[in-house]
């Protein structure tokens, strides 16, 4: 316990008269109230009530009142809170003390504030700040002031909102108030947050979180949480979000802090419906609409809903999708939440687009989009402009214009790059490529598809839809065990991600602690594969399609990989690279490569949802690489962990692949002369050629035993 906690119950318990106790117990539930021990100081407060009635002491029991009124708010019962802060009011008045009628009147414009009644709000904040100005009371204008700019951020004025938040937090600093610091540099976070700006919303985020943990300010060290969650959400880092969001709904509910509670579970929903499970995402939104339904979070039922329909629209129940976001739009316009209304005023448009209503679609496009430009949130324009481009590549539009589409969806690509919205990005670059399929240009098409299929595999990662299936387990473990079963869950979460992206022995070299892994391999071998004509081959396939054949290609050569022994390193485009004896050596690894790249040139039936795609008569064939030599293997990379293979054994085993032909293993002399000592293949003489970076080399084709 805090000393100065300790230092106010041994003061308590000192009081020699009812008179003394209650204003003591005062001085402890504010204290209490600044450690977020809520349900300590309500019950301080209360005592402290009561014992000030009983002796007939007013300044005491409107002090009392107004004490329990800022937990309640600060638990999100804001109708309670609104009753005792009224009758605290009244009592302050009647005694004519003006510094509590500033502190209650100001208190009150903060329950109108969480309840989304700005107005009124705003009405209370100038009201209070008149009244400190005039008592001279320099940390009641900063705490009011910094209110004011949280009614500027919730209407998305945000250059007014960091007008007030700049005034607050020099006024806060002059005072050497450290808590009034934190908060309101957490708030500024949210402003660069919400303009896209996330290098900048981190560092003040960082800051507050830092400010709050000294100051053992465990309700704000929850919001800043929560906020640096969202951060990781717009930057598609789905696992470090949850991460955040799990700890800050602990946090919320251990101080019994539900508002905080609805908040963070909306998003948790928002990342699994970014994650695709939609099912999860109903789920936890239902459960954050209900809460905030019931503390009359009129912004929070607004935003929820908006999501609610989101979900419907990627389940293509386009009139349900309709329904929620008419019904989110017109919530947001009553609250004069203008980002609120930019948003919902967007995915209304997308929704029309996808009804083939074209016209109400570009007219809602071209609302949000100039909303979004208004209030300079970037990611919002960024996300619109792809839409109006997705809409003008539509050839059943009567306005259809490929180019003016092309444009919008490169403008689009750059500001998601610009911004590192990953998501936003693959999402254009995929409508890019069916435009060029749709255009005969697929050349252009097939470069971008690989830039898609690049970020769509940065975003969607093993690693976080393994930790959107753990979040609620680790939920349900923490209610029995708290820290210690998080603590193992996240051990054992790391250990098997490791498992999935490393081979086994590197993974289990890491988790007993080994750093800076490189090995030198005296002798493995080394394959390279790479489908034939893939290029003509993928031209005119939709871009899921062409996804779902190299996922299935690859799948099916990691399966005969892992038959033989060998190792997968990784792909590169429609390339496929794999060795065998490293990272474990094994004496027979020319033998072992040998029969996964025979078995790889077998006959493989490809589901329909493949082949309907691909041009009659297409046959599928490979071409294969082999080398063997020595080479260097170790983890590469210090965020990103990744095991890779070097050396001019890798070099030659490419340019084998590279030189080949379609249908067959084509093999180095090495490669020959060692296979020729197993007795188990031929390989037949090609003759010797001029291989680029080699010079002239004697090569080989492998036949099967």
């Amino acid at each position: 316990m805090p000393e100065t906690l300790t230092n106010l119950h041994a003061a308590v318990a000192a009081a020699p008269t009812p008179v003394a106790c209650a204003t003591a117990l005062n001085q402890l539930a504010a204290e209490l109230e600044k450690h977020g021990q809520y349900a300590e100081s309500l019950a301080a407060a209360t005592e402290a009530c009561e014992l000030a009635q009983q002796a007939g002491d007013q300044p005491a029991e409107a002090t009392a009142l107004r004490l329990q009124g800022v937990v309640h708010s600060r638990r999100g019962e804001q109708s309670e809170a609104l009753r005792l802060f009224e009758q605290s009011l009244r009592l302050f008045a009647e005694l004519g003390d003006r510094s509590g009628v500033a502190r209650v009147t100001g208190n009150i414009g903060t329950v109108y504030q969480s309840l989304s009644e700005y107005a009124k709000a705003l009405e209370y904040f100038a009201r209070a700040i008149d009244l400190h100005e005039e008592l001279g009371n320099r940390s009641g204008v900063a705490r009011v002031t910094g209110n004011i700019g949280i009614v500027y951020r919730n209407l998305s004025d945000y250059p007014r909102a960091l007008e007030y938040f700049t005034r607050a937090v020099a006024l806060h600093e002059e005072l050497g108030d450290r808590l009034g610091v934190a908060r309101v540099t957490g708030n500024i976070g949210i402003v660069y947050l919400n303009l896209s700006d996330y290098a900048r919303a981190l560092e003040y985020y960082t800051r507050a979180i830092e400010l709050h943990e000294e100051l053992g300010d465990r309700l704000g060290v929850a919001k800043v949480t929560g906020n640096i969650g969202l951060v990781y959400v717009d930057l598609s880092d789905y696992t470090r979000a949850l991460e955040y969001f799990t700890r800050a709904i602990e946090l919320h509910e251990e101080l019994g802090d539900r508002s905080g509670v609805a908040s963070v579970t909306c998003n948790i929903g928002i990342v699994y419906y970014r994650l695709s499970d939609y099912p999860r995402a109903l789920e936890y939104y239902s459960r954050a609409i209900a809460l905030h339904e019931e503390l009359g979070e009129r912004l929070g039922v607004a935003r929820v809903t908006g999501n609610i329909g989101n979900v419907y629209y990627r389940l293509s129940d386009y009139p349900r999708a309709l329904e929620y976001d008419t019904r989110a739009l017109a919530l947001h316009e009553e609250l004069g939440n203008r980002s609120g209304v930019a948003i919902v005023t967007g995915n209304i448009g997308d929704v029309y687009n996808r009804l083939t209503d074209y016209p109400p679609a570009l007219e809602y496009l071209t609302r949000a989009i100039a909303l979004h430009e208004e209030l300079g949130e970037r990611l919002g324009v960024a996300n619109v402009t792809g839409n109006i481009g997705i809409l003008y590549a539509k050839k059943d539009f009567a306005e259809y214009n490929p180019t003016k589409a092309e444009e919008l969806l490169q403008q689009a690509i750059a500001m998601n790059q610009e911004l590192d919205a990953k998501q936003q990005m693959y999402q254009a670059y995929e409508s890019l490529v069916n435009l060029y399929q749709q255009e005969s240009r697929p050349e252009e098409a097939l470069e971008q598809y690989k830039l898609f299929h690049q970020v769509y595999q940065e975003v969607h990662t093993e690693e976080a839809l393994k930790k959107a299936i753990q979040v609620e387990q680790q939920r349900q473990i923490a209610e029995m065990e708290k820290r210690i079963a998080v603590e193992r869950a996240h051990a054992k979460a790391t250990e098997e991600l490791l498992h999935k992206t490393l081979p086994p022995s590197i993974a289990n070299r890491i988790i007993a602690g080994e750093e800076n892994i490189a090995d030198r391999f005296d002798s493995a071998s080394v394959l390279f594969a790479d489908v034939v004509g893939f290029t003509p081959m993928t031209a005119r396939m939709p871009a899921s399609a062409v996804l779902e054949f190299m996922n299935f290609i690859f799948a099916h050569f990691d399966s005969i990989a892992a038959k033989h022994g060998c190792e997968r390193i990784k792909t590169i485009g429609d390339g496929y690279m794999a060795v065998c004896g490293a990272p474990v050596e094994c004496p027979d690894h020319v033998a072992r490569i040998a029969r996964m790249a025979i078995e790889m040139l077998e006959d493989v039936v490809m589901p329909a949802s493949i082949t309907e795609h691909l041009p009659e008569g297409t046959e599928f064939e490979i071409r294969i690489g082999l080398h063997t030599g020595s080479i260097t293997g170790g983890v590469i990379g210090v965020g990103k962990l990744a095991y890779d293979i070097y050396g001019d054994t890798v070099n030659t085993a490419s340019r084998m692949e590279s030189h080949g032909e379609a249908g067959k293993v084509h093999v180095s002399e090495e490669f020959a002369e060692a296979i020729a000592s197993q007795g188990e293949f031929g390989v037949v003489e090609r003759g010797v050629l001029t291989i680029k970076g080699k010079g002239e080399l004697r090569t080989y084709f492998l036949e099967g035993s």
